[in-house]
């Protein structure tokens, strides 16, 4: 118990970590970034609250985010996003194409492996340049 909250990983330790880990913590800290901005939008239901968090963590939605923050990411970012979208998952669901989950678990993995480095500042920069894609038609 005597963890901390945020605690931050080597790079040696973050290398023993699996691709499907990093998205596992990295699929967390996405949908708590959308929750906390929903929330803090404007007072409407909890059902609206909900789905419109449902709309934005699918995998199809997560690919045309990362499709908007792509040409940001550095080398390192992008090798780690890499990683993840290249990993061999069992089975996507059937509202994403294969392309598309693993866009989102590349994503998902970025998200993680920034958690787990420390690096929560990049995070809001990287999901503030990306949620335009909700937006988008």
């Amino acid at each position: 118990m005597g963890e901390s909250l945020n605690r931050v990983l080597s790079p040696a330790e973050l290398l023993a970590v699996s691709e499907l880990a990093l998205a596992h913590v990295g699929d967390a800290v996405f949908e708590l970034l959308v929750r906390q901005e929903l929330c803090c939008r404007a007072a409407v239901p909890v059902r609206d609250l909900h789905r419109s968090t449902v709309a934005r963590v699918t995998a199809s939605a997560q690919a045309a985010f990362v499709e908007k923050i792509l040409p940001l990411l550095t080398e390192e970012e992008r090798s780690v996003y890499k990683r993840g979208r290249n990993t061999h998952t069992h089975q996507a669901p059937k509202s994403a194409t294969p392309g598309q989950y693993a866009r989102a678990t590349g994503l998902e993995t970025l998200f993680g492996w920034l958690w787990l480095s420390g690096r929560t500042e990049r995070i809001q920069d990287l999901y503030q340049a990306g949620k335009e894609a909700y937006d988008a038609p």
